[in-house]
């Protein structure tokens, strides 16, 4: 039997969206940094409103993984360039205006983050560093199913 393809050596030109050059995605573990620092803040406000100790847990939970996306972050730039990344600038951080509207937004933005990671993966050399950004991005697709459950645990019918 006959199969057709292409064969190995012929590529097209495709790229996937996201696909990034490896400064892009230096530029975006930068980036990425400033938003796990950013994360970690909202999400002790949130522990704050959150209306009972399991809650508070499960935020904490993803609060503790952010500061460790943190230091992997900064450990693969500072491997990959020679570089430190500075202290994140201290920004205003804005109080969600109810724990269920903090829930969205903390959902949302760990979406968000799945889609930067994604860049960020595919713009760093095969192995340790992919290999550490997909677990990072598998820690995002789990904060969101939990924040998921904690919307719905606090949602009105």
């Amino acid at each position: 039997m006959m199969y057709w393809g292409y064969p190995i050596a012929y590529r097209q030109s495709f790229q996937p969206l996201w696909q990034t050059t490896f400064q892009q995605a230096l530029a975006l573990i930068r980036d990425a940094v400033q938003d796990e620092s950013h994360d970690e803040m909202f999400y002790e406000q949130l522990i704050r409103l959150a209306p009972n100790q399991e809650q508070r847990a499960i935020i904490a939970s993803i609060r503790d993984d952010e500061r460790g996306h943190n230091r992997m972050f900064r450990s693969m730039y500072k491997e990959l360039t020679g570089q430190d990344i500075g202290p994140s600038p201290a920004a205003p951080i804005e109080a969600p205006a109810s724990y269920v509207d903090g829930l969205v937004s903390a959902l949302f933005g760990e979406l968000s983050a799945v889609e930067k990671y994604r860049s960020i993966w595919s713009g760093l050399p095969a192995g340790v560093y992919q290999n550490t950004v997909l677990g990072i991005i598998l820690d995002e697709q789990k904060h969101a199913s939990k924040y998921n459950y904690l919307f719905t645990l606090n949602s009105t019918h």
